[in-house]
């Protein structure tokens, strides 16, 4: 039942590791191309692409907290004791944020600003998300009720979004507190490059919501007609999200389309749906579990791989000079970065849990020299 049961969630992981690829490709492109190659279609793609890496990691961390709570309520658990864990782990991720940004001001000296400490990164909001999630998890105690709850919240951020950033800002906070609402940071205008509370919580509030469905009593002896009911979801919600574009009424003062509306969380909603479905027909019939999956080891090892990752691309180390390569010369950058992260996680793997006895080892070696 165990094996079974990692069957049925390796698409989860595989996922995630889907999230970390387009991430890296979006990244290296980002970083390192240069001249004529900005100019191109090629990197408009590719930053395409890089809208679905932030909302996949929110959403996932939504569906693993759905599991998590699930299984912690099938074994008698209180409440109390679900939200707790969950709001540890979201306080883990929210410091570990915080260490990375850190990190990041040390290694950036002497041009990072200070207020590069002060950074809204994804990091921040997937922890953020996490606590905000316990919290829901704890006043909804049954499956129904914190699918509705879950669902609403999701539906509520991102409906508060567009004023949020504009005509009601809370210019009243402090910037390093409004950008946490809406990623102002130390500008006068929210940036968008940032992942503030608002829109991103309402990704995670979904896929607790989606979560929740996907793990009840009918979906676990019916998981293949689940998904593909997904999947179908995720296309409706999608036209849905379009015909709603094209209405000639809006309803916001402010109307952007591509950053702050509702209408495009549907569609990025609608889109990791399918994606979900389509990953979960690739796991189970396909080769996505079949010998060696190196997107399933991503998946497992996302965290640190994200962590390293961005030092060997933005940071100090670069392997490549920024802003100044052709496409053909990022891209064996992009795939330098894919190989070495693939081994990272696949060290990490095989090494996680086992650090007493890497330390006995090395006593052992130490003693015999």
């Amino acid at each position: 039942m165990a094996e079974a049961g990692k069957q049925r969630l390796a698409y989860i992981d595989w996922m995630r590791g889907l999230a970390c690829v387009l991430m890296f490709q979006t990244h290296c492109y980002d970083s390192w191309l240069g001249g004529a190659a900005r100019q191109t279609s090629f990197i408009r793609w590719s930053q395409l692409g890089g809208t679905l890496p932030a909302p996949l990691f929110l959403f996932l961390a939504g569906i693993s907290c759905a599991l998590l709570t699930d299984r912690m309520r099938r074994k008698g658990a209180a409440p109390r004791d679900i939200a707790n864990t969950t709001i540890r782990r979201g306080a883990e991720i929210f410091g570990l944020g915080l260490l990375f940004r850190v990190q990041e001001f040390v290694l950036g000296q002497p041009w990072a600003p200070w207020t590069d400490l002060l950074r809204v990164d994804i990091l921040n909001t997937i922890g953020l998300s996490l606590v905000l999630m316990g919290i829901l998890c704890r006043m909804a105690q049954s499956r129904t009720a914190s699918t509705i709850l879950a669902a609403g919240a999701a539906l509520g951020v991102a409906l508060a979004t567009p004023p949020l950033w504009t005509t009601w800002r809370p210019r009243w906070l402090p910037w390093y507190l409004e950008s946490y609402v809406n990623g102002v940071h130390t500008y006068n205008v929210p940036q968008v490059w940032l992942f503030p509370i608002f829109p991103w919580t309402a990704f995670a509030f979904a896929g607790l919501a989606v979560g929740f469905l996907l793990f009840s009593d009918w979906a676990a002896k019916n998981p293949s007609r689940t998904m593909a009911l997904s999947g179908a979801a995720g296309g409706g919600i999608f036209f849905l999200s379009s015909w709603l574009d094209a209405r000639p009424a809006q309803f916001y003062a402010v109307y952007d389309y591509w950053h702050t509306s509702p209408n495009f969380f549907l569609a990025r909603i609608g889109i990791l749906l399918v994606i979900a479905g389509g990953v979960y027909a690739w796991c189970r019939w396909g080769f996505g579990q079949k010998g060696f999956s190196p997107l399933i080891l991503l998946g497992q090892a996302s965290l640190l791989v994200y962590w390293v990752h961005i030092e060997f691309v933005y940071g100090r180390f670069s392997i490549l000079p920024k802003r100044a390569e052709t496409i053909p010369v990022a891209s064996v950058g992009l795939a330098v970065i894919f190989t070495a992260m693939v081994l990272l996680a696949a060290a990490r793997t095989r090494w996680k849990g086992r650090g007493a006895e890497i330390l006995a080892r090395f006593r052992r070696v130490r003693a015999a020299a």
